[in-house]
């Protein structure tokens, strides 16, 4: 065993390692600079069972633990350099196909899954707005009930894979005055009249997973598109973010390990003074750190899976998960530049884009410091 993984789930994130090397296969740097998705990579991800795989069978999926999907997303990381394409499948995964799997009526689940789970439909999550970042519940979208139909007035803003989505979970308020009570969760479909979805933001980071804004002006929702019942967003906002603070980073546990190996196997193959730079401590114990902490973070990405098999609420984990796997990933990816030194710091170099990939995950799903607020709260703080 490794970190208590068993010997199934290492035989499936090595089934996603070969997988990605022989399917996912891109020109990242044209790719980065153009800003382009990996349309062709989603539907191969899709027919691989990534979609589906952690779904219930009555649902379309394939059942699979939860622990099992995460050692195919560590795979998938260290095979894909694509980590835009990556990001953009947990979007979809941890926000809108659980949340709907969990939360849905027959009626959306039979309608939304399938193209969902086969990759045909591609969601986004609509939480984000210029005034409710980590402060998410003073949103300033609202609904007003019409008959059998919501009215949604709003914009939302820094949604990842918005102009590529067919399918938006939406927030929005019935009532500013309930604060978190009146939060409702539409599903709304991108041909709705009155949507509009921007041009892709350019970004630092990530730059093939697509984000954009979100318009909605009068747009009718019929009153059986809510999601789960009025008022009850916030649970269903959370559940989204237990999830995906958990697990959207077990793809960069797969991109630590191979900056890891480039680290280690450049170290040994660099010469500096007559020597190997590896046997120079400030870099072989560089090194030494980052096996220790890409362990550490492995095991609280892990420990997540476990709990929500068990059918255990793991709100505290997550955050862990999150905060530690984060911090970790960005001071990996500067600890390989400072081993590669000013290879390391040429554009489209690995290292480069590994660094300006770590950034964000610092950010989203709730900054560092919203995960501290998190666990200082789940402690009695």
């Amino acid at each position: 065993m490794t970190n208590r993984i068993d010997e199934q789930q290492l035989l499936l994130r090595d089934k996603a390692e070969r997988f990605a090397h022989e399917q996912l296969k891109t020109e990242i740097a044209a790719s980065e600079r153009t800003g382009t998705f990996f349309q062709q990579g989603w539907q191969k991800c899709a027919e691989f069972g990534l979609l589906k795989m952690a779904i219930p069978e009555e649902y379309g999926g394939e059942g699979a633990s939860l622990s099992d999907l995460l050692s195919i997303m560590e795979g998938l990381g260290y095979g894909c350099e694509d980590m835009g394409l990556l990001f953009s499948l947990n979007a979809h995964l941890w926000t809108v196909t659980t949340q709907l799997a969990i939360h849905g009526t027959p009626a959306q689940r039979s309608r939304f899954l399938p193209g969902l789970l086969d990759g045909t439909l591609i969601g986004a999550n609509g939480s984000t707005e210029e005034e409710a970042g980590s402060d998410v519940f003073s949103m300033r979208t609202h609904a007003v009930r019409d008959g059998d139909y919501y009215i949604l007035n709003g914009v939302k803003t820094y949604i990842t894979n918005a102009p590529i989505a067919n399918l938006y979970v939406i927030y929005a308020t019935i009532d500013p005055t309930l604060g978190p009570l009146g939060v409702t969760a539409f599903l709304v479909e991108s041909s709705t009249p009155g949507l509009e979805v921007s041009q892709p933001l350019e970004k630092m980071g990530l730059r093939t997973a697509q984000m954009g804004r979100i318009t909605l002006k009068n747009c009718r929702i019929p009153a059986n598109a809510i999601l789960g019942r009025e008022g009850r967003g916030v649970k269903i906002f959370e559940s989204a973010m237990e999830y995906e603070r958990g697990c959207i980073l077990a793809t960069t546990l797969g991109a630590m390990r191979r900056s890891l190996e480039a680290c280690i196997k450049h170290a040994r193959t660099r010469r500096q003074f007559g020597q190997p730079i590896g046997k120079n401590q400030a870099i072989s114990h560089r090194i030494a750190d980052m096996k220790v902490n890409l362990d550490a973070a492995r095991e609280l990405v892990y420990r997540v899976g476990r709990l929500k098999d068990a059918g255990k609420d793991a709100t505290m984990e997550a955050a862990c998960a999150k905060l530690f796997v984060s911090e970790t990933y960005t001071k990996l990816s500067m600890d390989a530049l400072r081993i590669y030194g000013a290879k390391g710091y040429l554009a489209d170099s690995h290292t480069e884009r590994e660094l300006r990939n770590s950034i964000a995950s610092v950010i989203y799903s709730g900054t560092s410091d919203i995960q501290r607020n998190i666990i200082a709260n789940e402690l009695g703080l």
